[in-house]
């Protein structure tokens, strides 16, 4: 990520109902560590084919993986 680079990625949620994750990261040009907050955040209830499901949650790995969340 470059310096000075806003980017708002959607996680989850885009098209349905549910499954909400949406997170705005910024790298600030004079630091360059980058920040993110996640927005929106939600989850779904499943389909009644998902037997033994109780709730269905967002993909989180984007976020494990970048390890710069600092709110949601």
């Amino acid at each position: 990520m470059s310096d000075g680079t806003l980017r708002i990625i959607p996680l989850g949620g885009l098209g349905e109902i549910g499954l909400n994750l949406m997170v705005i990261e910024y790298c600030p040009a004079d630091s360059g560590e980058a920040a993110a907050v996640a927005v929106d955040c939600g989850l779904m209830f499943p389909e009644p084919e998902m037997l033994g499901i109780d709730v269905v949650i967002p993909d989180f790995s984007y976020l494990r993986e970048k390890r710069h969340l600092k709110a949601v």
